[in-house]
């Protein structure tokens, strides 16, 4: 079963509202064992809406409408749902006492064009709303489509759904088991990872892959559905086997752990402690191993050099260094980390120093001391400041990392 979502709301048109429903709804049929093929938003406007639907109703088994049930002028998904579908909608007594019922419970009177919430659309089963309100509708349509209107409010929606559409979907829905693959790879682009791995993916329509990006960080999705778990297991680790064998170590994380976790974990596994020495990057790499609870098992702290004085009064780099070769280089990248080890005694040190923007931006040298040798690396990152500071954050993490696996 497919399905869309159509999030209704000129409010979610704006930049300062989000659609927040669609991510949770998007979940739970997931859960189900229904991909969801399509989400729009749409702006409170009936003949637009109405056609909006129309399609989806052409294309997909089941569409979720959010939004629109209130009682203003403006709520207008019941009438849009309504005519697209040519049919009446029916005034009904039980709903509007029951909305009645609910202010007289808050010591109020109800509104006149509340009624309007008491009108239900021919052939629709009234979804009730503890939460609010606005009732929700479903309607089943011909073989296995069915409509869901659901309230916007979320806390509304969330209850309305969990309490009266997942009995309904899953007696439409054959039995599914859903299987997944979570990998988070670090050290590839997003075109490069999909270029590897993309003929091994491609044939397979079960399991679905799919790809997300950030800067440095690519997650890759895999959810197998079969009418066992064993059956769903079976195909989800066949495909996770062939790209575990294109990734590599590149893969960091096979549970969803972000990347400066699975460095923690390294760390506390070997015993050893780290600590950092920051320039371009402002603080912004420490706090990445600080992020994670019980890092102070092995991150000592950090040292935030950003002029070439605190540098060298901070951390030992000389002068000489500094004017020879200017701050953004691999000598003093090296430098930085040797000064932040001696200092702090951690087993190892990562420094960071380049241009977050100017001329320059992008260029980065990182570098990493070891109880062996220090050594240092020049990246160059394409970008804004926010995702050149983000890029060599990570990249510092991910050279620690391959580091540890040795």
């Amino acid at each position: 079963m497919n399905a869309e979502i159509l999030a209704v709301g000129s409010e979610l048109l704006t930049p300062a509202r989000a659609d927040t429903n669609s991510l949770w709804l998007t979940a739970q049929l997931n859960d189900l064992g229904v991909e969801v093929v399509t989400k729009i938003i749409a702006g409170d406007e009936r003949v637009r809406l109405a056609a909006l639907f129309s399609a989806s109703l052409d294309r997909s088994d089941l569409i979720l409408i959010t939004g629109g049930l209130g009682p203003t002028e403006d709520d207008v998904t019941r009438d849009a749902v309504a005519e697209a579908l040519g049919r009446s909608q029916t005034f009904r007594q039980e709903l509007c006492d029951a909305i009645a019922e609910r202010f007289a419970r808050m010591g109020r009177h109800m509104a006149e064009n509340n009624t309007r919430q008491a009108y239900l659309i021919d052939g629709a089963e009234a979804l009730p709303n503890d939460r609010g309100t606005a009732p929700g509708q479903w309607i089943s349509l011909h073989g296995s489509k069915a409509v869901a209107l659901l309230p916007g409010p979320p806390h509304e929606l969330k209850a309305m759904f969990t309490q009266h559409c997942l009995a309904r979907l899953r007696s439409l829905i054959p039995p599914l088991a859903i299987a997944t693959r979570h990998y988070r790879v670090a050290g590839m682009g997003e075109s490069d990872l999909d270029q590897l791995i993309a003929p091994v993916y491609t044939p397979y329509a079960n399991p679905v892959t799919t790809i997300l990006s950030t800067p440095g960080d690519v997650s890759i999705h895999l959810r197998a559905r079969g009418e066992t778990s064993a059956e769903a297991d079976s195909l989800a680790a066949e495909l996770g086997a062939k790209i575990e064998a294109l990734l590599g170590e590149r893969i960091y994380s096979t549970d969803g752990a972000d990347l400066e976790a699975t460095v923690g974990r390294l760390l506390r596994q070997s015993g050893a402690t780290v600590a950092v020495a920051e320039s371009c990057t402002g603080g912004l790499l420490g706090a990445r191993f600080t992020s994670v609870s019980g890092s102070s098992d092995y991150f000592l702290g950090g040292f935030l050099t950003y002029t070439n004085a605190i540098k060298a009064s901070l951390l030992g780099v000389d002068p000489g260094l500094l004017a020879d070769h200017t701050a953004v280089s691999e000598p003093v990248a090296i430098a930085m980390a040797n000064g932040v080890r001696d200092r702090t005694g951690a087993v190892y040190a990562l420094s960071v120093t380049g241009y977050a923007e100017g001329p320059n931006s992008g260029e980065v040298f990182l570098g990493l001391a070891t109880p062996e040798s220090t050594t240092a690396r020049q990246l160059r990152f394409l970008g804004d400041r926010a995702r050149v500071r983000q890029l060599a954050a990570t990249t510092a993490l991910n050279m620690l990392r391959l580091h540890l696996l040795r």
